[in-house]
């Protein structure tokens, strides 16, 4: 039986490569980065998907993923720079994950060109039976040509229906011993290149959450309020805790995350932060791994390979 991909996949993808390509053009310095997570994520449900498989990623610099905007956040695009978008969209489940750079003033091309042509170099790699650290190779390879370093220790992830970070992971460095890729998996491939050591150190925040329905401890009720809501409405998909305002009537919902973070009831994804505070650029698309290679659904329409 021939592999192919979900129709829900695709719809996803050709969702998420519409508004990343509409988001990209918006991104300016001096823009509140609130208007481009709320951009992103408007769109992403306007031109038809079912639901945000996570939120919208705007991570700056030395941040290489995890930043999304709180609650009346104020903050703005600087003037120089490298700015990450990565957003996912979901079609009843089936989850695209896509993401691009920005250089903001034109002074960062070999940071662009490094972990954008990583992606394409991966994503030729793929092939029913190929092991993740042969994509992984690829991808160290390329970003090493440019001069930079893989971040190690962020990769790319098997998607399924309704889960996000299922099981296999894509490395961005070559691996001699690891699992191998099968006809009708997906993923998504997300090169990170970065002039830093290519570690990652956790931030002392996190805006984005995501419920452990497994937890049963008792909470007062403020706090189980706004876990029953967050339940409710995200599920099993990740968070923002800005999502919740306006949702819960007058509770405070930082302390009340603070109480459900405290208890085991939410896990909180941090900032987080390449090791030695380099700069970092990201591309990501998600595949679907067919008979002889890999199927994009995710490619943009305006993308120049």
């Amino acid at each position: 039986m021939t592999a192919t991909p979900h129709p829900d996949f695709l719809k996803a993808g050709k969702i998420a490569g519409r508004v990343l390509s509409l988001v990209e053009n918006e991104v300016r310095p001096g823009v509140k980065i609130l208007k481009i997570c709320r951009l992103a994520e408007e769109k992403i449900l306007e031109f038809g998907a079912t639901g945000i498989a996570f939120p919208c990623n705007v991570s700056i610099n030395n941040q290489a993923a995890h930043y999304t905007s709180p609650h009346a956040d104020s903050k703005v695009f600087p003037d120089t720079g490298l700015v990450k978008v990565d957003i996912g969209a979901h079609v009843n489940g089936y989850i695209s994950d896509t993401a691009l750079t920005i250089d903001l003033d034109g002074s960062h091309e070999t940071y662009i060109a490094a972990a954008k042509n990583a992606l394409e170099s991966a994503i030729e790699t793929v092939r029913p039976g190929v092991r993740v650290g042969e994509v992984g190779e690829a991808i160290e390879r390329t970003i090493k040509k440019h001069g930079l370093k893989p971040v190690h220790q962020l990769s790319g992830h098997q998607l399924k229906q309704w889960i996000l970070h299922a099981g296999k992971n894509v490395p961005n460095i070559g691996q001699k011993i690891s699992p191998t890729m099968n006809p009708g998996e997906t993923y998504a491939i997300e090169p990170f290149a970065t002039n830093g050591n290519g570690t990652i150190k956790s931030g002392q925040t996190a805006y984005i959450f995501s419920n452990d329905f497994k937890n049963r401890k008792k909470l007062d009720h403020s706090a189980l309020r706004v876990r029953n809501t967050s339940r409710q409405l995200f599920k099993s998909l990740p968070w923002a805790s800005r999502w919740l305002f306006g949702k819960v009537g007058e509770i405070d919902v930082d302390i009340a995350l603070k109480t459900l973070q405290r208890a085991g009831a939410i896990h909180g994804y941090p900032v987080l932060l390449e090791g030695k505070d380099g700069m970092v650029s990201q591309f990501e698309h998600s595949i679907f791994v067919g008979e002889e290679s890999a199927i994009v659904s995710t490619r943009r329409n305006d993308e120049i390979l």
